[in-house]
């Protein structure tokens, strides 16, 4: 799979996507980045750590978080992109539901769509995708936590999600899938998909994993936001033991060493 020009060998290794938030309301950072000069310090920190990919966002996706209308979206994160994309050879991701805010960052210079909602939300996601021949990660959510058995009914949300990508013309090697830990989901819930994250590969789509600093890791260690890296770093072991090819964090040092010292243990790199 190529993201942007670089080569992504799908279960090779499991690769580092480091996350730039451009919200004043950011759960995770409390809008620390959403000036142009920190988020471009930022972008290169974490570019020395051995970042692979670059997720930026412009509207947060916490829980009761302030909806975020596409003028302003893209206000926040098209200059960002662009000056990243000047300076660097990083690929970079675009976190949107919304197709328009996606298709003006595919041309400021994004290179795959992160999408919280699996193309559900905004049809018009998967069309752009598939126009831009671009790969896209389709997330896990739904508006409500009435499930059966949860796994096979995120399996079957799941295939509803690529359903609407293939049919708009999305390549199927250009799907990414995520568990979306966080997102219509119980504590509980949470802790339960997590400890069965290889059942997802049994659909046959390369694999990431998003847990950095939610509230999963606060919940079960009772700590705040800014004291979760060990329990993030813990979830990263357990989604690379479970052959997850990606993985989401704000913290790219630790997770990077977690990530290549437990690869090094299950796929004898």
């Amino acid at each position: 799979m190529y993201i942007g020009n670089k080569e992504f060998i799908i279960g090779d290794r499991t690769y580092i996507m480091g996350i730039l938030n451009l919200t004043p309301d950011s759960f995770s950072d409390g809008g620390k980045f959403n000036c142009s000069q920190n988020a471009i310090e930022h972008a290169e920190a974490m570019i020395a750590e051995g970042v692979d990919i670059i997720d930026i966002g412009g509207e947060s996706t916490r829980p009761n978080h302030k909806a975020v209308d596409e003028k302003e979206e893209l206000q926040r994160v098209i200059p960002i992109i662009k000056t990243i994309r000047e300076k660097f050879e990083i690929p970079i991701s675009i976190d949107t539901y919304k197709g328009k805010v996606a298709e003006e960052a595919i041309k400021a210079g994004a290179n795959l769509i992160n999408d919280v909602w699996g193309f559900k939300k905004d049809k018009y996601i998967a069309e752009v995708a598939a126009k831009y021949d671009v790969p896209c990660c389709l997330m896990h959510n739904r508006d409500n936590t009435d499930y059966g058995d949860i796994i096979e009914d995120m399996i079957v949300d799941f295939k509803e999600s690529i359903a609407i990508a293939l049919s708009a013309g999305v390549k199927k090697e250009n799907i990414i899938l995520d568990p979306g830990i966080g997102f219509a989901k119980s504590y509980e819930q949470n802790l339960y998909v997590m400890n069965n994250l290889e059942k997802f590969n049994s659909l046959g789509y390369p694999l990431l994993l998003g847990t950095s600093r939610k509230s999963i890791i606060g919940n079960t260690l009772n700590l705040p936001v800014d004291e979760r890296v060990e329990g993030t770093v813990a979830t990263t072991v357990i989604c690379v033991m479970k052959g997850y090819d990606f993985v989401r964090v704000h913290d790219v040092k630790e997770n990077r060493r977690a990530a290549i010292m437990t690869d090094a243990i299950v796929r004898n790199r």
